[in-house]
């Protein structure tokens, strides 16, 4: 195993010794450092180091509950004996759930999707070094002129000419060696009085945010070797203009952002959307982003390569947007979709089970075909 990919630590918090074994040799193969604890341990485990992957045996539900909400940012999943309780594990904030008895085969497929959770987070966290100017303005103030210190993909630290105050909101224009201008607004995160200050991005365009993420990666990748994201295979099985499902043993947890790739042939489409149910071991069901006309066209795009092959078998590829600890959830209900059914069940969801709503799926499915 590489060496680069033994950074990410996990935490095991289980009486149940065959299943921390088990899922111990599974991190493993992912390149993670594993720690195994028993739920007494737990407290003190998580008080003297930091994990990035947390799992948790529900079958002791207070401790369980204790540990995700004391997770740190960590991506969590449960170890889960009743089925029955995957909304309740979700609803406490487990973003997987690996079913017991635990099986090598069905925990990795299930952490498959955690670990690119995690990866993704570590490219998007990556700084690179970089000394260009950049223009800064605060509000209606006058412009200020700065240097840029370093870039990632979700923020950047600078020199501003004049000091800037933490919270504010700021407008920001920089050119990256050999790329066009990038220009968006931000939140300033800190500051010092020198000028020196983080800024965290909070407003940029899907053309600006492209070139942001392929300059980052480039240079990423010019400075050490690159690591493989895990394959997240997966099947779609339903599709409308609003959202998809898509049948999958590594499904992204609830609320994540996800890119999907569909290719067929030469031709190759991208769409951006949120999941907005996931079913463990089993598929998800994705939420396509169509705030923008940009965005609501590539939809169209996706589904018009789809409809425009018949007989072949386009390959769908998914990859996690952002780390699990960012999900946001909605402060208030989600709109009802009667136009269009799909997106409507993806949206109110909560009150099936998985076979319940599998079984709306295939209602609305054969309704479809007559």
């Amino acid at each position: 195993m590489p060496s680069e990919l033994m950074t990410f630590q996990a935490l095991l918090v289980t009486n149940d010794e065959e299943a921390a074994s088990v899922l111990a040799q599974v991190l493993a193969g992912f390149g993670l450092n594993v720690r195994a604890c028993t739920h007494l341990e737990a407290s003190g485990s998580l008080r003297s180091q930091r994990f990035n992957m947390i799992v948790a045996d529900f079958d002791d539900p207070e401790s369980a509950a204790w540990v995700l909400q004391h997770n740190y940012g960590a991506v969590t999943a449960v170890l889960l004996n009743d089925r029955t309780k995957v909304r309740s594990a979700f609803g406490l904030g487990a973003n997987f759930v690996v079913y017991k008895p635990v099986s090598a085969a069905q925990a990795e497929a299930t952490l498959r999707a955690a670990v690119a959770l995690l990866r993704r987070e570590r490219r998007r966290s990556v700084r690179i070094p970089v000394q260009v100017p950049v223009w800064l303005r605060i509000q209606s103030g006058p412009d200020i002129d700065g240097i840029l210190l370093d870039l990632s993909e979700s923020g950047m630290e600078l020199l501003s000419a004049l000091p800037l105050c933490p919270s504010a909101s700021v407008g920001f224009r920089f050119a990256l060696p050999s790329s066009m201008p990038i220009e968006g607004r931000g939140e300033v995160a800190w500051a010092n009085p020198n000028g020196q200050a983080g800024v965290r991005f909070a407003d940029l365009g899907e053309g600006p945010q492209a070139r942001l993420k392929e300059w980052v990666a480039a240079s990423a990748r010019s400075a050490q070797s690159e690591e493989l994201e895990p394959d997240l295979p997966c099947k779609l099985t339903d599709i409308s203009l609003g959202g998809c499902y898509v049948a999958t043993e590594s499904p992204l947890p609830e609320y994540a952002g996800a890119t999907l790739q569909l290719k067929a042939g030469r031709l190759e489409v991208e769409a951006q959307g949120i999941v907005r149910v996931m079913h463990p071991g089993f598929g998800m069901g994705i939420e396509f982003a169509s705030s923008t006309p940009e965005q609501t066209e590539h939809v169209r795009h996706f589904i018009a390569l789809l409809t425009g092959q018949p007989g072949a078998a386009p390959a769908l590829f998914i990859t996690p947007a952002h780390h699990s600890a960012q999900f946001a959830r909605p402060t208030a209900p989600l709109p009802s979709t009667p136009e269009d059914p799909l997106l409507d069940l993806l949206r109110h969801h909560e009150s099936l089970n998985q076979d319940d709503f599998l079984a709306r799926l295939r209602s609305q499915r054969a309704m479809q075909v007559r």
